[in-house]
């Protein structure tokens, strides 16, 4: 199954996170398919989330799903694009 999910990148106490697309059975910081945003938790809250959402709703249309935390970064990424 193809999940969109975090990968963690960054250093100790500081971390980033890429949103990305896998298969579900890879390792968290494995290979990946495609990646299509990120998440900087430590930033300004204006500039924490970046997500493609026109390919986040193409990987949903044909499958993927997406974990409990990329969806709620998705709804503060559309909420962000419709002010």
């Amino acid at each position: 199954m193809v999940k969109i999910r975090l990968k963690k990148f960054g250093t100790k106490k500081r971390p980033c996170y890429r949103v990305v697309i896998q298969d579900s059975r890879k390792p968290r910081d494995g290979a990946c398919i495609e990646e299509i945003g990120t998440y900087q938790p430590i930033a300004k809250e204006d500039a924490q989330v970046s997500i493609d959402l026109d390919r986040a709703k193409y990987w949903i249309g044909v499958g993927a799903q997406p974990t409990d935390i990329v969806k709620k970064l998705i709804n503060v990424q559309s909420a962000k694009q419709v002010k």
